[in-house]
């Protein structure tokens, strides 16, 4: 793979992993509703607990036999889908929200991202297999497409909504539900 197939390949894979609807897109969501700006400090908390993921599992995929961690990391997964979910579905209205810290924003999400099994299973399967094969270059082009996607969403998402108030609640009920969902599957999941 050239250099130029290895770009466009990483930005193809950094797609795959943000564009589809999942629990950080639906942390994503419920944030930007209020403010483009912390909608994108949580999209890169999301991108920084990609980078440490894709560091762990590059480090210890050669040495260590992660099938046994998949049940665990399930659990823990669930739990922390739960507590976001909840947290989502509970928070006040726009005009009502406390303003959270720049800080406070991107921890949320990285913690989330870091125990988040899709990303995990991303990293332990796709991330790993293409980006042993595309290198550095491969992994540049998935963080750009990453970058633009954590801008690009929340902008889109708050726009939306600016212009069409009442789907305000909508989106943050179904980021919510969505979230819930999440959790019960990986609930499922580490118990069968």
């Amino acid at each position: 793979m050239n250099v130029a197939e290895s770009a466009a390949f990483g930005i193809a894979l950094g797609f795959s992993l943000t564009i589809p609807p999942g629990p950080m897109n639906a942390l994503i969501a419920s944030v930007a509703v209020r403010s483009a700006r912390a909608g994108t400090v949580t999209g890169l908390g999301a991108m920084c607990a990609d980078a440490v993921l894709g560091a762990l599992v590059f480090s210890f995929s050669a040495a260590v036999d992660l099938s046994a961690l998949v049940r665990p990391i399930d659990a823990v997964g669930a739990v922390a889908l739960a507590y976001f979910g909840v947290r989502t579905v509970r928070s006040p209205r726009a005009d009502d929200a406390p303003a959270s810290t720049a800080a406070r924003t991107f921890s949320q999400a990285f913690v989330l991202g870091v125990g988040n099994p899709f990303q995990i299973l991303w990293w332990l399967t796709v991330g790993l297999a293409f980006a042993r094969l595309g290198g550095a270059v491969l992994l540049v082009g998935l963080f750009g497409a990453i970058g633009v996607w954590v801008v690009a969403f929340p902008l889109a998402v708050h726009a939306g909504v600016r212009r069409f108030p009442g789907a305000y609640r909508a989106i943050v009920l179904g980021s919510g539900a969505l979230l819930l969902g999440f959790a019960a599957y990986f609930a499922v999941l580490a118990i069968a």
